[in-house]
């Protein structure tokens, strides 16, 4: 089957009309939020004060709850099988959901309070399902995913880490929606090319759901995904990844690991970068790519515009780039060769960007990661 066999087969799949009802409940609860923000904005705005803060106003940071609700309602109208497949989604997202939401209410659930909860998630997941990662297609790893304990455990940390990530990115307007819209479509398709129906078909409807939310976030960012948002729909992507393989041994699991290389080369390199200047790998700052964008690039092409524009351009055309990763999954998922050099160009292609940001030139990518700018000069 053809990429293009499967963009039709997604599109006029049975449950278009479940995720029409969950984009319209998701949307309709999220303007719903917007304009109740005075009963309920003691407890549920962001204020704008803060190193990763960009916007101008308070807004609530709650639309975690209307997609997660919209998915709900998707639930009730969706078919057996694919109630059946969403239901330990809806069950085990449930402390990476809660305890987000509680962080964005209270402002006192601690980072590694909420990493551990998105890993619970992961875990109850394989406790419903009996599914964990089995294979990473690493000659001698796979061996050890043989082993139950290592590959629950494992399971938690790539769930964990996943959902952590795009919480991470989650610094634009429509940025970690477009993407996670863009990844759940992508997972679809790969699913669909393979005859998985039923797991394309739960994707489908997940990515209806955040979609519901990206039109009252972007452009005039009326409502945030927040904590609880931003973490399930983490795990949510995490584990949609994790049943594409584990339920499809032809689908590469890079090809899985590519439709997130965003947010994952994210997370990864800001631990790198942090750690190379002494910073505690959690501690907020501006130096995530998207931040850099926003001021080498969009202030330059569209300075004309108010902040609040410019930051909402910066979200959409960031998100856009996991629009690169779907085609390239969806193209390689059935070749372990193709998908990994796949997967590496990508992250290459980012750290190469960074460093021209940084840098103000172009250089390599394994250059700018390897060698510093003093050790440089020292050398020549």
């Amino acid at each position: 089957m053809t990429l293009l066999n499967a963009l039709q087969g997604v599109f006029l799949s049975p449950v278009l009309h479940a995720a029409g009802w969950g984009f319209a409940s998701s949307f309709s609860l999220c303007v719903l939020l917007v304009l109740t923000k005075r009963w309920h904005g003691s407890l549920s705005m962001d204020f704008t004060d803060g190193v990763q803060k960009f916007h101008t106003a308070p807004t609530p940071r709650i639309g975690g709850i209307p997609i997660v609700l919209g998915l709900v309602v998707t639930w009730f109208k969706a078919p057996p099988d694919v109630q059946a497949l969403l239901t330990p989604i809806l069950f085990a997202g449930m402390p990476a959901f809660l305890f987000g939401v509680a962080e964005d209410i209270t402002k006192r659930v601690g980072v590694m309070q909420r990493l551990l909860a998105t890993m619970a998630s992961g875990l109850m997941a394989w406790y419903i399902t009996d599914h964990a990662i089995t294979r990473v297609d690493i000659w001698g790893v796979d061996w050890l995913m043989q082993f139950t304990v290592v590959s629950v455990l494992f399971t938690a940390f790539v769930v964990g880490g996943v959902a952590n990530s795009v919480n991470i990115i989650d610094g634009f307007n429509g940025l970690a929606s477009t993407m996670s819209t863009l990844g759940f479509v992508g997972y679809a398709l790969i699913a669909w090319q393979v005859g998985d129906t039923t797991l394309a078909s739960v994707a489908l409807l997940l990515a209806a759901c955040v979609w519901g939310f990206f039109w009252v976030n972007w452009p005039f960012g009326k409502l945030f995904l927040g904590d609880g948002g931003s973490y399930f729909i983490g795990f949510a992507l995490a584990w949609v990844a994790v049943l594409l393989i584990e339920r499809n041994p032809g689908v590469s699991t890079f090809a899985a690991l590519m439709v997130c290389v965003h947010p994952i080369t994210e997370v990864l390199f800001s631990i790198f970068r942090r750690k190379v200047r002494k910073d505690h790998p959690g501690m907020p700052d501006s130096l995530h790519f998207h931040s850099l964008f926003k001021r080498r690039y969009v202030a330059r092409w569209f300075g004309q515009y108010a902040n609040g524009v410019r930051n909402s351009i910066t979200g959409v055309l960031i998100g856009l780039m996991t629009l690169t990763a779907v085609v390239l999954a969806n193209f390689t998922y059935a070749s372990k060769t193709a998908s990994t050099l796949s997967y590496v160009v990508l992250c290459l292609g980012y750290v190469a960007i960074y460093a021209r940001m940084v840098r103000h030139h172009w250089c390599s990518p394994i250059d700018f990661l390897l060698v510093k700018p003093e050790d440089r000069r020292v050398k020549t």
